[in-house]
């Protein structure tokens, strides 16, 4: 792609070198010969910085928001929303090719897109899928780094979607994603809302600048999915132009609602009305927010064209989502669930669902994560020791901090809650803890870590699965019976 293609398709004009781009890039350390380097002003470090030695590393453009005085300056309002842009034009628009579909929320974004990519694709609709857990394109898997993939990543997969005949791609859109632009420019034929609870204030400094990001996925499509039982709900549309269809498990006042729920160990079963259409629904994975995001999977499909029986057949058929109330295999008179929950909300959602299913105790291993939000570390303290009979507080990727110092951050929130409390700041010395607490009809629940297969500490990541752990904790233990 020449870089005069570029800048016409984005209505730059100017004096630059017809020169064939080769890659386009915000990290400094990544600029080639002929790429664009793009100059992001961020918190700790501006790229306008380095944008005269990558004219001397060989940059056919630096794209910057600010005069810098270099012959091969480009000059923007905002340079992360042009990133994006350029990104589209390099790679020819691929987002134009698909019909997107994007789901934000504070919790419940990924069960959402791998229940609407396997509906969409038992219904023979190839659908690609971005999110916290992998992207998936075609037959390939990539490990995901981002929530919401970087701009010259993001349209590279939207291409190779395209490539691969991708129809659809479902996606999860962080707050973080939208208040950097990446997906500026990308049209949305429908987005969800599942929810707004308390997460990353460290980012965003408050909760109204947090909400405030994610309406801005809303601005730019056509539907808009809103669960109305969260208040937050209709300030994600109002003062744009998308149709919005409304979603309820608690109020008749709406476009559809969950009727007869029954929620069990197997899963969840309800009825789902519409004033034109009433269906049973089954969803293989148990809890109220379970019914949520099935059924604003479910509501997002028929609004786009599907037919209802269709959907709610292959609904049925969905697999779990790795990481979510995810069942670990062990031959044990107790039940071990990992769970991604590392917010207030996402732990309490899922500490009610699993009280609502076990036969015996609830112990929960969880801790919070490190240089990240720390006015949660208390609330989640409190929600664990109030609705679990024994409660162990350990590391969650403790990063650059202290571990012990965020326990006591934690800790701050016990008051006076009747849960028995276990500290051990290693998470496996954590997990061994509770299983050697647990008795016939418990339910373990390891929160916080989901899919991840890895610690980040202070000394850097390093490998850690839960699953593996679990293992062979209990392949020693079978040992030491020997």
């Amino acid at each position: 792609m020449v870089l005069d293609y570029i800048l016409k398709d984005l209505g730059i004009t100017g004096d630059f070198e017809n020169r064939e781009v080769t890659m386009i890039t915000d990290n400094s350390a990544k600029v080639c010969e002929g790429c664009i380097f793009v100059c992001i002003e961020g918190r700790r470090f501006d790229g306008h910085t380095k944008a005269a030695e990558a004219v001397e590393n060989g940059a056919a453009a630096v794209v910057v928001q600010k005069d810098m005085g270099l012959k091969n300056q480009i000059l923007v309002e905002n340079t992360r929303s042009a990133y994006a842009k350029i990104c589209a034009a390099f790679y020819g628009h691929p987002e134009n090719k698909l019909k997107i579909i994007g789901v934000t929320g504070t919790n419940g974004k990924t069960t959402s897109c791998f229940i609407l990519k396997s509906v969409l694709d038992k219904l023979g609709h190839k659908t690609g899928l971005l999110g916290t857990v992998k992207n998936i394109v075609g037959d390939k898997e990539y490990p995901a780094v981002l929530t919401t993939p970087d701009c010259y990543e993001l349209f590279g997969l939207y291409a190779e979607m395209v490539e691969c005949g991708c129809e659809y791609c479902v996606m999860e859109v962080s707050s973080q994603a939208l208040d950097q632009r990446r997906v500026d420019g990308v049209h949305f034929d429908a987005a969800i809302f599942t929810n707004l609870t308390q997460d990353h204030l460290d980012y965003h400094g408050s909760f109204e600048n947090y909400k405030a990001a994610k309406r801005m996925l809303f601005e730019n499509s056509d539907i808009a999915i809103l669960n109305i039982d969260d208040e937050a709900a209709w300030e994600m549309v109002e003062g744009t132009n998308c149709k919005a269809v409304t979603c309820s498990v608690e109020n008749n006042n709406c476009d559809y609602s969950a009727k007869n729920i029954r929620i069990a160990a197997s899963g969840v079963k309800y009825e789902l009305v519409s004033n034109a259409n009433i269906g049973r629904v089954r969803f293989g994975v148990p809890g109220k927010f379970s019914v949520y995001n099935s059924m604003g999977a479910a509501v997002c499909l028929v609004e786009l064209g599907m037919d209802f029986r269709e959907v709610l057949d292959a609904l049925a058929e969905c697999a779990g989502v790795p990481g979510r109330m995810e069942v670990v295999p062990t031959e044990t008179p107790y039940t071990v669930i990992i769970d991604y929950a590392h917010t207030p909300d996402g732990l309490e959602n899922v500490l009610n669902c699993v009280r609502e299913i076990t036969e015996g105790r609830v112990i929960t291993v969880f801790g919070c994560g490190g240089d990240r939000d720390k006015t949660k570390r208390p609330i989640m303290g409190e929600i664990a020791t109030k609705l679990s009979d024994v409660a162990v507080i350990t590391s969650d990727n403790p990063r650059s901090e202290d571990p012990e110092s965020i326990i006591e951050d934690i800790t701050a929130g016990i008051g006076k809650h009747n849960s028995k409390v276990i500290v051990d700041s290693d998470r496996t010395g954590a997990i061994k803890k509770a299983l050697e607490t647990a008795k016939e009809g418990d339910i373990v629940i390891l929160a916080g870590k989901g899919q991840e297969t890895y610690q980040i500490l202070a000394s850097g990541k390093i490998h850690f699965d839960e699953r593996e752990v679990v293992a062979k904790i209990l392949s020693e233990k079978v040992g030491e019976n020997k």
